[in-house]
């Protein structure tokens, strides 16, 4: 795809129809499909995850699977409608290595973080949130353009060039990978707690 010679994509038809068609990286060539985001193409909250995983790749939805369950349920402790903030990722196709039958998760590099943020800042200048949510490192690097230490961060609001507010927290799927019980609720609890104040900032009643 040369970007130069791209028409401008000015509506969300133009735009899924050209993420089917993303060539700027290799990502494309053993996902599935792309994931794009959905949700409220007006909200003044938007939530940015890592990459699709498994289940998103197959079912061409965003946070769908375990992480999502997560995400959900936190949501809507935090008193978030998720059908009223926009769900995306930073990184469109799965990025995965195969062990056996499974296809496990691998991150996605630096080089495959910044091609997809150009999809990603068209998806902002679509929605036009206030308020960006980046759930964990690879979220936040998509986002902010640079790389970040969550525990740095975490409790800190970023602006973009733009005015749009940022704030960094978790990926749900840490919550997967915790053994303890008491960290794991702990660390639930902070989630929640972050979602509720991004809510707070973009004006959305909590």
């Amino acid at each position: 795809m040369n970007d130069l010679f791209a028409p401008p994509i000015v509506s969300w038809t133009a735009l899924h129809r050209e993420e089917t068609r993303c060539r700027r990286c290799d990502l494309y060539r053993d996902a599935t499909q792309v994931v794009p985001g959905e949700g409220s193409t007006s909200a003044a909250l938007m939530l940015v995850g890592e990459q699709p995983g498994d289940s998103e790749d197959r079912a061409g939805k965003p946070f769908v699977g375990p992480a999502g369950h997560i995400l959900d349920r936190a949501l809507a402790e935090a008193g978030i409608r998720r059908e009223k903030a926009f769900v995306t990722n930073a990184v469109k196709h799965f990025k995965h290595e195969l062990r056996g039958k499974r296809r496990l998760h691998k991150r996605p590099d630096a080089g495959e973080i910044q091609a997809c943020r150009w999809w990603l800042d068209l998806e902002r200048g679509l929605v036009r949130p206030s308020v960006i949510v980046a759930l964990g490192a690879t979220a936040a690097r998509g986002v902010l353009g640079r790389a970040v230490t969550i525990a740095k961060v975490r409790d800190v609001t970023e602006a973009l060039a733009d005015g749009t507010r940022v704030r960094v927290t978790i990926h749900p799927s840490l919550l997967l990978r915790l053994r303890g019980e008491t960290e794991k609720i702990s660390e639930y609890g902070r989630f929640v707690g972050d979602l509720r104040e991004a809510a707070a900032l973009a004006g959305l009643a909590v």
